[in-house]
């Protein structure tokens, strides 16, 4: 956050991307002279529009870690491709003893899954997705899978067509809605008219007599 000129009141920077703290470790290190501690975070970013990222960083403090993390993140960001708010197809993934599966879902389905693989799903700005991890617990590779998973979509070009029309008459509907709640309010701040004013209203105009020439 920055301050005014006057230093009283701080700015509230906007973020371009959304941050989630998956797990904080405490890690050692063995040297000569004995143990070394630190700690690991693993952050996941994302604008929630289909850009998604996964960093991990090790310091001596929690949040010089964490920010090491983000800096990580934002240099390995990938893109998402979406079928509407959904994922264009199936993905099935093995990545070291983590077993991974998305599939695409219905609207108003949400996002079925757990974990640190609904962190990423979020983040990455999908609403309808159905998966399913297997065979790990640990919530870093876990990650790293979901991040393998996304990467691993392909655009499919008669999908993303037939979703077009769809979002536009979402796009439609919602304007028509603002547009209905509008009216009302319009019509609530209408000056009322008396039965006085429309009386002079309604009555014609007198017109001034033309003076008859002698």
């Amino acid at each position: 956050m920055q301050q005014n000129k006057k230093g009283r009141s701080p700015i509230r920077e906007h973020k371009e991307y959304d941050e989630e703290v998956i797990q904080i470790d405490r890690v050692t290190r063995v040297v000569k002279g004995g143990r070394r501690l630190r700690f690991r975070a693993t952050v996941v970013i994302g604008n929630r529009k289909g850009k998604v990222g996964l960093g991990i960083g090790k310091s001596t403090e929690v949040q010089a870690a964490i920010q090491k993390a983000i800096s990580q993140a934002k240099k390995s960001l990938i893109k998402v491709p979406m079928a509407g708010q959904t994922i264009p197809h199936r993905v099935k993934i093995k990545f070291k003893s983590a077993k991974l599966l998305i599939m695409p879902a219905r609207p108003g389905t949400g996002i079925i899954a757990g974990g640190p693989l609904r962190k990423v799903i979020e983040l990455a700005g999908v609403q309808d997705i159905l998966a399913k991890a297997l065979g790990n617990n640990n919530r870093v590779t876990n990650s790293q899978a979901a991040i393998m998973a996304l990467a691993a979509l392909r655009e499919i070009p008669w999908l993303a067509k037939k979703a077009a029309p769809a979002a536009a008459a979402a796009a439609v509907a919602a304007v028509a809605a603002d547009a209905q709640t509008a009216q009302p309010m319009k019509e609530a701040h209408a000056p009322v008219k008396t039965p006085a004013k429309e009386m002079k209203e309604k009555a014609p105009e007198e017109k001034p007599e033309e003076k008859k020439e002698e």
